[in-house]
């Protein structure tokens, strides 16, 4: 009976550590920091946390907006992903965005998001040039109508549980990206690449306008990993360069969950 208990008590703690896994970081001593510095994966989001709020004149066309809603798929996305967010929409510039959702890729105003979101916040890639803008818009608006990727999002459930394995604090970060391309190649590769889902939508847009973001396939990528990839943080899925927050537009901390659009 003894063995039985150690083992559930065993396998409880496995499952915890599993869930709870946050992708670590060492930063090698340097001249101005002489000790090693350790970094984990974090998900504060909240403006106190070092931010601050904005106004929608403070965007940018390519500018990207994380958000989340109090509704019953936007909060099961959240505790899925372990993150406080759940969308992912493309600012395209003259106070207008473009997203994927259930219905498919719209193009709305950027007020229409922020009455809608109880949270929004904008982040930024860095060396973005005028023509690179300008083909994310042409592109973008020209998929408006597109089917969403409901397969992907699908495949992305099991993905996201099972590449917590390769996010164990003190796993090297070239161990884990190994780790999570390797799985996502097993378990994503069947997934459409002409149909798209919020945060694959958002990517795409930026390889075809020549910027790529992040050398991962896009159907790899969740609101999660693109928050992951801002500066100081410890992104599972490598970004070029990260993101530079650009400030909150909107934060209301209630929780009021309900029906509601499609994230």
């Amino acid at each position: 009976m003894s063995g039985r208990i150690a083992c559930r008590a065993l396998a409880a703690t496995l499952l915890a550590l599993l869930l709870g896994a946050c992708a670590s970081h060492i930063d090698l001593p340097t001249a101005d920091a002489p000790l090693p510095r350790v970094r984990i994966q974090h998900s504060s989001i909240a403006p106190g946390n070092g931010g601050a709020l904005v106004d929608a004149t403070a965007l940018q066309a390519g500018d990207i907006l994380l958000t989340s809603v109090e509704t019953l798929n936007s909060i099961g996305i959240r505790l899925g992903t372990f993150s406080p967010v759940s969308h992912a929409v493309l600012y395209l510039g003259e106070g207008q965005v473009a997203e994927a959702v259930g219905s498919g890729v719209r193009a709305r105003s950027i007020g229409e998001v922020l009455d809608e979101e109880h949270m929004v916040v904008a982040f930024r890639p860095q060396g973005l040039q005028p023509g690179h803008a300008r083909k994310l818009r042409e592109w973008a608006l020209d998929r408006v109508g597109t089917r969403y990727n409901t397969a992907g999002v699908l495949l992305q459930a099991p993905f996201v549980l099972n590449r917590r394995v390769c996010e164990l604090p003190g796993v090297p970060a070239p161990v884990r990206h190994y780790c999570v391309s390797g799985m996502a190649f097993v378990q994503l590769g069947v997934s459409r690449n002409d149909q798209f889902f919020c945060s694959q939508f958002v990517l795409e847009a930026f390889n075809q306008a020549g910027a790529p973001i992040t050398a991962a396939d896009p159907r790899w990528v969740s609101p999660a990993d693109l928050l992951h990839m801002r500066e100081g943080d410890v992104p599972s899925i490598p970004a070029h360069q990260p993101l530079r927050y650009v400030g909150h537009l909107k934060y209301q901390p209630t929780v009021v969950a309900g029906e509601g659009g499609m994230h």
